[in-house]
Parts: structure tokens; C-alpha cells; sequence
């Protein structure tokens, strides 16, 4: 869902996926409150409680809860496995590891590729002039003469007689 600009999931939700309770989440949440930014999780409010509440039935529950649900951005979400020891926590911990390590492999292959297309370019950007040179020479070459209108060939006829050219 979509709360104040950024897609989260909520503490209750967050907890099930990890396999601990969302009062256990919470916890862990207030005791490395260094590890949470805001841009990481953020408590609602009142009114978006009850908007979730009428939105979500799975989240029934929620309509009697005391205090407010936290609502955790996916870099929450990540950082919560950090902070976290079930088992599904450390998995998603390791798993998120590598994937950042494979995508900045990935990206260092672009970096490389970007550079050789930047120096194919280089050297194609001369051949653009030079092949547009050719082009021009061949048009020349297969080209129609003009016409000679200043001499013609034969006999014509003038006021004063046959004349030859």
C-alpha cells in the first residue's frame, strides 16, 4: 500500500513475513531507533489508521490496537532483517547481500560497455565525413552530363546557306 508517497507494508504484516511478532518487531525497532529513519519507517497517524483499517480486511484487528502501527519503506523492510534473528530474517538478510553485490557487478559491466561505445563513436564520428565524401564522388560519377549548348554536330541550316560546324 501506498501511505505518504512511498509503498510500505505494516509492522503487523512485516512481522508475519519474518516470523516474529509484530510486539517483537516493535521492540527491536525502538531499541536500534539509530537503524530507523524516517525515510525507513514512520508511526501513522490516527487517520491513516482507520483509512488502512476500512481498506484492508485484513488488518480488522487493527480497529482495536492501542497504539499506532508502524509503517516500514522498503528500506525498513530490509534493515528490520538486520535487526532481526528468525531464521526468515537472516535469509532475506543474506539474500538482499548478494543481490546488491550482483547488481553492482551488473552495473560495472555497463560502465565498461558505456566506454566502448563511447570510443566506437570516437571512431565512427570521422568515417561520417569520409563516407559522406564518397557518396558525393559517386554521385559525380553517375551523374548525366549537361548538355553542350555552345557547339552542335552536323550540318545546319543558317539564312545564308549550308554552313558546317
Amino acid at each position: 500500500m501506498v501511505i505518504r508517497g512511498p509503498r510500505v507494508l505494516l509492522d503487523a504484516d512485516l512481522a508475519r513475513i519474518y516470523g516474529v511478532t509484530t510486539k517483537r518487531l516493535n521492540e527491536q525497532v525502538k531499541r536500534n531507533a539509530r537503524r530507523f529513519p524516517e525515510e525507513f519507517v514512520f508511526r501513522l497517524t490516527g487517520a491513516e489508521k482507520t483509512e488502512v483499517v476500512a481498506n484492508c480486511d485484513h488488518l480488522r484487528k487493527l480497529r482495536f490496537a492501542k497504539g499506532l502501527p508502524y509503517a516500514f519503506t522498503e528500506y525498513g523492510a530490509i534493515q528490520a532483517a538486520n535487526v532481526l534473528s528468525s531464521e526468515t530474517a537472516i535469509e532475506l538478510g543474506v539474500h538482499v547481500i548478494r543481490a546488491f553485490v550482483e547488481l553492482r557487478r551488473w552495473l560495472g559491466s555497463q560502465t565498461a560497455l558505456a566506454a566502448k561505445f563511447a570510443e566506437l563513436e570516437t571512431r565512427v564520428g570521422t568515417h561520417d565525413e569520409q563516407i559522406s565524401g564518397i557518396i558525393e564522388a559517386l554521385r559525380q560519377l553517375t551523374a548525366s552530363p549537361e548538355p553542350d549548348h555552345g557547339r552542335r554536330i552536323g550540318f545546319h541550316r543558317e539564312e545564308g546557306g549550308i554552313q558546317t560546324p
